[in-house]
């Protein structure tokens, strides 16, 4: 019973994150309500695992976790230079 409120808890909080990521106003609420629908996805894995005893489900939820801080870092990288950088080196190998 109580895994059964913890799951409508998180499904309700991701209903909300993803209004607020279709809704905006801005692009920042946007990437934040993202990275809220990942961890709250992430926790869903979870408890899956605790419920049904598969162990490999924490594997999976650990794999998005790392997704999710790699994409929140790419994002924050683009809003702040405008792209994810040069493929290569630096500028020095390239002369």
């Amino acid at each position: 019973m109580m895994y059964a409120a913890v799951v409508l808890a998180l499904l309700v909080t991701l209903v909300m994150a993803l209004i607020r990521a279709f809704r905006g106003p801005t692009v920042f609420d946007r990437a934040l309500a993202g990275n809220a629908v990942g961890t709250a996805s992430m926790l869903l894995l979870a408890i899956f695992q605790f419920v049904s005893g598969r162990p490999e489900f924490v594997d999976l939820a650990l794999v998005y976790g790392l997704l999710n801080i790699i994409g929140t870092i790419a994002l924050q990288k683009f809003f702040r230079y405008g792209d994810l950088g040069e493929p290569g080196g630096s500028e020095a190998d390239r002369a």
